[in-house]
């Protein structure tokens, strides 16, 4: 369900963010949305990251690797 939202912003940002919404061919409601999903998901990216170390934690690599051997490619 989608919901009516009101921000302010300087006027010449709005403008800006128009024009650019524009030659995107989108609105700049799609574009806020798009936004707003990208602003919680990198919230919820270092809990991502944790959870997988988590899970992979029993994970060993069976010795110590050098600096020459961690370079290598």
């Amino acid at each position: 369900m989608l919901r009516n939202v009101t921000f302010s912003a300087e006027e010449r940002l709005l403008e800006a963010a128009r024009r650019k919404a524009v030659r995107e061919r989108r609105s700049l409601n799609e574009a806020f949305r798009e936004w707003l999903r990208r602003y919680v998901e990198k919230d919820n990216a270092g809990e991502r990251f944790d959870r997988i170390m988590n899970r992979l934690r029993y994970v060993r690599s069976g010795k110590k690797f050098t600096r020459a051997e961690l370079n290598e490619r």
